[in-house]
């Protein structure tokens, strides 16, 4: 198993410096094996709050912390236990005031907001690590960029003996959200109709969000469409791009950009089962478009603030990176085939936005100047070098 680096050091300095530490992602991202890793290297004692066993050890939380007190405690799909938050603030606070404030709870998530919502009483007590799919600079030297792109980075689908296992593999996964978690998150919201609503999103993958049509074509209204999409957004499936908002005396649009997080799963919804298909499909061009910006996203520094640029008069850039520490943002156009073919709309929002650096993301190899201050450049190349927090070299 391959195990996400960046992650493994953010939870490491978390421990160092809080008592608890909660790791957020999607079902089969690893975290449970990376917990366990983690957990490896330490006096641990891990319950999978699953299992009703697990649970039952839970019963006299107090005692069981108490019998624990040296050890780290991994509590693996914790929403399961809400009323377990308020007992762990408890046991943090008489733990700082013994002197064993740090290190204490590793908790896992597959829901960002109701474990957010659901752990409130432990701020300041927590700080929060997300783990997505494996992206390109995890797998580099074990699968090939265009594996990654057709399964997606979820460990057990990108790894599996076949095309047909993973996509096997990732229409169970479909089906455990939709018989497992939906109706535990959301038990009012109706399964058949998020599973609709899921495969319209995967038709409609980099559009903008129109409400209206969705609820039209559900027979729903447009706030119950809200509603269903939120929870998708919750569960980590589902990224919401916001458009950026400055004053450029231009009129932007309003709507964020809808993304299937993980390129696997929004393949399994389209039906697509091996490499050929994708190329033969027509969502070809946006699937490598999401695949880039998550690529990009998950290795982006710290608190980047990701948006994309768009006026009402076609003005367009699919990404802006607004990185801590400068001044000016990183504008990335994202096109599939080589050499790329840009739209004056770029040109033009580039000419807006004023970018520090501008790239043109191809499928291609090579790097060369597209004009001044715009770069063609592979999308490994530009993950490297976000993820190095460096400067361009001098010939870009």
């Amino acid at each position: 198993m391959m195990i996400p680096r960046r992650a493994t050091v953010e939870i490491e300095a978390g421990l160092r410096i809080e008592a608890a530490v909660g790791l957020l992602g999607p079902r089969q991202a690893g975290k449970t094996t990376l917990a366990r890793q983690i957990a490896s290297s330490r006096r641990s004692v891990y319950l999978d709050l699953e299992r009703r066993e697990d649970r039952a050890a839970l019963r006299h939380p107090r005692q069981f912390v108490e019998a624990n007190e040296e050890r780290l405690v991994v509590l693996d799909e914790v929403h399961r236990v809400p009323e377990l938050f308020p007992e762990l603030r408890g046991f943090i606070d008489e733990g700082r005031r013994r002197g064993r404030g740090v290190g204490r709870f590793l908790i896992l998530g597959s829901a960002s907001v109701p474990l957010l919502r659901q752990s409130e009483s432990l701020a300041g007590r927590i700080l929060y690590v997300p783990l997505g799919p494996l992206d390109l600079l995890e797998v580099a030297g074990t699968a090939s960029l265009e594996r990654l792109w057709l399964r997606g980075g979820l460990p057990r689908s990108l790894l599996a003996a076949a095309d047909a296992d993973s996509l096997r593999i990732r229409r169970g996964l479909i089906e455990t959200y939709l018989a497992r978690d939906i109706p535990y998150f959301a038990p009012r919201l109706a399964v058949e109709t998020m599973d609709r609503l899921w495969t319209m999103l995967a038709h409609s993958h980099g559009a903008l969000l129109d409400r209206a049509r969705l609820a039209a074509g559900l027979e729903l209204s447009a706030p119950t469409v809200g509603r269903y999409l939120d929870l998708l957004v919750d569960l980590l499936l589902v990224r919401r791009l916001r458009p950026f908002h400055a004053n450029v005396r231009k009129r932007l649009v309003k709507a964020p950009r809808i993304y299937l997080r993980d390129s696997g799963l929004l393949h399994a919804l389209l039906g697509i089962s091996d490499f050929n298909a994708l190329l033969r499909s027509p969502t070809l061009g946006a699937s490598w478009e999401g695949f880039a910006i998550e690529t990009l996203l998950s290795v982006a520094p710290w608190n980047t603030l990701a948006t994309f640029y768009r006026t009402v008069q076609g003005a367009e850039v699919d990404l802006v990176l607004e990185i801590p520490g400068r001044s000016r943002p990183w504008a990335v156009e994202i096109k599939y085939g080589s050499p790329p073919r840009l739209t004056r709309g770029f040109h033009v929002a580039c000419d807006d936005l004023q970018p520090e650096h501008a790239f043109v993301v191809h499928s291609g190899d090579l790097r060369y100047p597209v004009r001044e201050g715009v770069t063609a450049i592979s999308l490994p190349e530009l993950a490297a070098l976000l993820a190095s927090g460096g400067d361009p070299p001098e010939s870009v």
